[in-house]
């Protein structure tokens, strides 16, 4: 079982800008992006430009609060 979990999805633009903020917050994140994986294997992806945002599970309370705060900012 993984330890880190996902805590956001959404557009490039979405990720970066959240990720970046975790950084700041020394918040260790990773970004998974299912549709370039995909296509370096060889595969195609039936959701494009979709990236995901995890966080270890010991830093879920933290990253929580900080993607929903972005996350808000983002649908203005």
């Amino acid at each position: 079982m993984s330890n880190y979990i996902k805590v956001f999805s959404g557009s490039f633009i979405e990720v970066q800008r959240i990720f970046s903020e975790l950084e700041k917050s020394n918040i260790c994140a990773i970004i998974k992006d299912e549709s370039e994986s995909a296509r370096l294997a060889g595969f195609g992806s039936s959701i494009q430009g979709q990236q995901e945002i995890h966080v270890h599970k010991d830093e879920l309370d933290r990253a929580v609060k900080t993607v929903k705060k972005l996350a808000a900012k983002l649908q203005e």
